[in-house]
Protein backbone atom coordinates (compact mmCIF):
# COMPACT_ATOMS: atom_id res chain seq x y z
CA UNK A 1 0.00 0.00 0.00
CA UNK A 2 1.13 3.28 -1.28
CA UNK A 3 1.32 5.87 1.83
CA UNK A 4 -1.09 8.28 -0.32
CA UNK A 5 -3.84 5.70 -0.62
CA UNK A 6 -2.93 4.91 3.70
CA UNK A 7 -3.42 8.36 4.42
CA UNK A 8 -6.60 8.85 1.93
CA UNK A 9 -8.04 6.18 4.28
CA UNK A 10 -7.19 7.96 7.47
CA UNK A 11 -8.54 10.76 6.14
CA UNK A 12 -11.76 8.85 4.83
CA UNK A 13 -12.54 7.44 8.22
CA UNK A 14 -11.33 9.86 10.92
CA UNK A 15 -12.33 12.54 8.54
CA UNK A 16 -10.08 15.61 7.72
CA UNK A 17 -9.53 17.21 10.66
CA UNK A 18 -8.72 14.30 12.78
CA UNK A 19 -6.76 12.02 10.82
CA UNK A 20 -3.36 13.36 11.61
CA UNK A 21 -4.53 14.19 14.83
CA UNK A 22 -5.15 10.30 15.56
CA UNK A 23 -1.89 9.98 13.79
CA UNK A 24 0.32 11.78 15.99
CA UNK A 25 -1.48 11.63 19.30
CA UNK A 26 -3.01 7.97 19.84
CA UNK A 27 -0.40 5.10 21.00
CA UNK A 28 -0.90 1.75 20.50
CA UNK A 29 0.78 -1.06 21.75
CA UNK A 30 0.20 -3.32 18.48
CA UNK A 31 2.76 -0.62 17.17
CA UNK A 32 5.19 -1.19 20.03
CA UNK A 33 4.49 1.21 21.90
CA UNK A 34 4.19 3.71 18.89
CA UNK A 35 1.92 6.44 17.05
CA UNK A 36 0.87 5.94 13.75
CA UNK A 37 3.56 8.68 12.41
CA UNK A 38 6.54 6.73 14.95
CA UNK A 39 5.60 3.73 13.59
CA UNK A 40 5.92 4.79 9.88
CA UNK A 41 9.17 6.60 10.58
CA UNK A 42 10.21 3.68 12.26
CA UNK A 43 10.05 1.65 9.02
CA UNK A 44 6.67 -0.12 9.25
CA UNK A 45 4.75 -1.10 5.97
CA UNK A 46 1.77 1.10 5.85
CA UNK A 47 -0.44 -1.68 5.21
CA UNK A 48 0.61 -2.99 8.74
CA UNK A 49 -0.16 0.09 10.02
CA UNK A 50 -3.24 0.68 8.57
CA UNK A 51 -4.40 -3.42 9.62
CA UNK A 52 -3.66 -2.55 13.21
CA UNK A 53 -5.07 0.75 13.18
CA UNK A 54 -8.37 -1.06 11.45
CA UNK A 55 -8.29 -3.66 14.24
CA UNK A 56 -7.46 -1.22 17.37
CA UNK A 57 -9.91 1.15 15.99
CA UNK A 58 -12.54 -2.18 14.92
CA UNK A 59 -13.15 -0.52 11.60
CA UNK A 60 -15.56 -2.51 9.56
CA UNK A 61 -13.85 -5.14 6.93
CA UNK A 62 -15.72 -3.55 4.03
CA UNK A 63 -13.48 -0.65 4.67
CA UNK A 64 -10.14 -2.21 5.21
Amino acid sequence: MRLTVFWERMTDHFGPGYADTFARDHVMSELGGRTVHEALDAGWAAKDVWRVVCAVMNIPGERR
